[in-house]
């Protein structure tokens, strides 16, 4: 395996924890779990997380939440509020079904450092050398417009580095060029969608710029072609079986549509179901979306969380090397594209070849965040954060759109950060 010699600065290395093994079944039903104590928190304080997450139940900010915290492999809190479905009644389960839309994109690219690993691709490689369809891309001359007419020729190729850290060229699924131009949808097979994402310009020349995109769809094309099996087949053999993932799956059938939360929309003061997509998720979808296609639970996230906290390993499964893993915990956007986003706290965020976020800035945050933490969110209410300084994974699963959900997510954090006594 080469490697990789063109990341740039922001090397941070992480000084390695022993940690104990962490049994989380996605039923929740096989939990290693410990007193808050025993691993650094306040009993007192994590009820005070369960008070202010039943508050915005009440409140009517979200209809229910699963949410969990482990420190070093002990799984100190766990707790299930409020409903999975209002209108049925249903209370909601810690096993419950979420879809994780972005949270997808982690796991994909952990399935492509397994490829890395296995000497299938260069992460120098221009991605036309596997997707041809992608050789005469151009560049639009406006990267605010919406003229695919006005473009021009493109300086350099994407890489498969650049899919990794959004520095492609390539937009947001809801960016107004892709849904005018039909670049996706949940209708089309994989195929389709690198045809169509192909055919429309960049917004910028590949490695100038970061734009946050499709490019975890874009990887879990080449997933199959460096494999040659099918991106779900790929995922559940070589991640979801050994890591005993079994809630994690591209759509709810049979008893599994019984735990799926409803997603819920405030319309005036009102939570009522609402659908983003217009595939429902109890039916396979033509498109298998490497991006954001995945639901998942509290469960399974935390077991893949905690591999990923571990460099690799979990329960005497190496998902990956611990040299592949470091790659998780670096820097690899260019400088020049740094500071990356509009929101405030993706300035003090690279992102690296892992396909994570890493926070390199914590001031530039609202919310309490370590430097080396990994963390991203769901657009439908999810968000996890892997805090490899302090040996802390947090998990908050709900179903709301837009995802806010009166600051759910942001109070979690604030909270579960008072609640920890011994900080490292």
């Amino acid at each position: 395996m080469k490697k990789y010699t063109n990341l740039p600065g922001f090397l941070r290395f992480v000084t390695a924890l022993t940690i104990s093994t962490l049994a989380v079944s996605g039923s929740g039903q096989s939990l290693q779990t410990d007193d808050p104590e025993s691993a650094g928190f306040s009993s007192t304080g994590l009820d005070a997380v369960t008070t202010n997450l039943q508050q915005h139940v009440d409140d009517g900010d979200i209809a229910g939440v699963v949410a969990a915290v482990a420190r070093d492999g002990k799984l100190v809190y766990f707790e299930a509020l409020g409903s999975l479905n209002i209108e049925q009644q249903k209370s909601m389960p810690k096993d419950a079904l979420f879809r994780i839309y972005s949270m997808t994109r982690e796991i994909t690219s952990t399935a492509v450092l397994q490829l890395y690993e296995a000497g299938k691709f260069e992460l120098d490689d221009p991605i036309q050398k596997y997707l041809p369809e992608f050789s005469e891309q151009r560049v639009l001359m406006n990267p605010d417009g919406t003229d695919v007419s006005q473009s021009r020729a493109r300086s350099g190729d994407i890489t498969v580095a650049h899919l990794l850290t959004h520095t492609s060229g390539l937009g947001s699924r809801g960016s107004t060029l892709y849904r005018e131009q039909q670049v996706r949808d949940k209708n089309y097979s994989l195929d389709d969608m690198m045809t169509k994402a192909a055919s429309v310009p960049l917004f910028h020349d590949p490695g100038t710029a970061f734009r946050y995109g499709i490019h975890a769809t874009i990887l879990g094309k080449l997933i199959e072609v460096w494999s040659g099996m099918p991106l779900d087949a790929y995922l559940q053999h070589h991640i979801f079986d050994p890591l005993e993932m079994n809630s994690t799956v591209f759509w709810a059938e049979g008893k599994d549509v019984d735990r799926l939360a409803e997603l819920y929309r405030s319309i005036e003061g009102q939570l009522t179901p609402h659908r983003i997509e217009a595939v429902p998720w109890t039916s396979r979808p033509r498109l298998l979306e490497g991006g954001v296609g995945l639901l998942s639970s509290v469960g399974d996230f935390l077991r893949f969380s905690q591999m990923i906290l571990n460099r690799g390993e979990l329960d005497g499964h190496r998902i990956l090397s611990e040299e592949t893993a470091q790659l998780i915990y670096e820097n690899a956007v260019p400088a020049q594209a740094m500071p990356i986003g509009e929101r405030g706290y993706w300035a003090g965020s690279g992102w690296t070849l892992g396909g994570f976020n890493l926070v390199m800035d914590p001031s530039a945050y609202s919310f309490p965040v370590s430097a080396g933490t990994i963390w991203w969110d769901g657009s439908a209410g999810t968000r996890y954060f892997i805090d490899s300084s302090q040996g802390i994974i947090t998990v908050i699963m709900a179903q709301v759109s837009p995802s806010r959900g009166g600051g759910f997510r942001e109070d979690f954090t604030r909270l579960v950060d008072a609640a920890l006594m011994e900080r490292r």
